[in-house]
């Protein structure tokens, strides 16, 4: 693609299935280096990726020439495999389906990256479901309530 130019940063953000607390701090930066491989494998660049236990955030400087889905298809299905392989969690472990994606522009890039280091402060105040709701409020996204995983009780 000579000649073609973008500039294109998106934040992915997903959950263990069931939204489980199974993402164990034992493995957890192991697991953040996999997944930066397989961005990086994709021409993408991994600006900041981190999580709890139970989802986790990926910011990217996305190239077009790959469709998001399958990115995503590829982040979560080849981490699942690897995980599992690996045997970090009883039993077999799935990311849940779809995934929440939101773009930012250039000026936002350093604020999103301190929003996604700052999980674990973020998260003494808010569960998952506040936060993925908020997202999808502040960015118009309509949504059905029935497709927004409840909290493990």
């Amino acid at each position: 693609m000579a000649n073609t130019y973008t500039q294109i940063y998106i934040q992915f953000v997903f959950a263990v299935q069931d939204r489980a607390s199974l993402i164990q701090s034992e493995w957890r930066d192991e697991l953040y280096k996999y997944i930066t491989g397989i961005v990086q494998n994709n021409k993408h660049k991994l600006i900041a990726i981190n999580g709890m236990p139970n989802h986790i955030h990926v910011f990217v400087g996305y190239k077009p020439h790959q469709l998001i889905p399958e990115l995503l298809q590829d982040i979560k299905g080849s981490s699942s495999r690897w995980i599992n392989e690996k045997r970090f969690t009883k039993g077999k472990f799935s990311w849940q389906e779809g995934y929440g994606a939101f773009s930012y522009s250039h000026s936002h890039i350093d604020t999103v990256v301190k929003y996604i280091l700052k999980q674990e402060q973020h998260h003494k105040t808010k569960t998952f479901r506040e936060e993925y709701i908020e997202l999808l409020s502040k960015f118009n996204i309509e949504f059905d309530e029935k497709y927004i995983l409840k909290d493990i009780q």
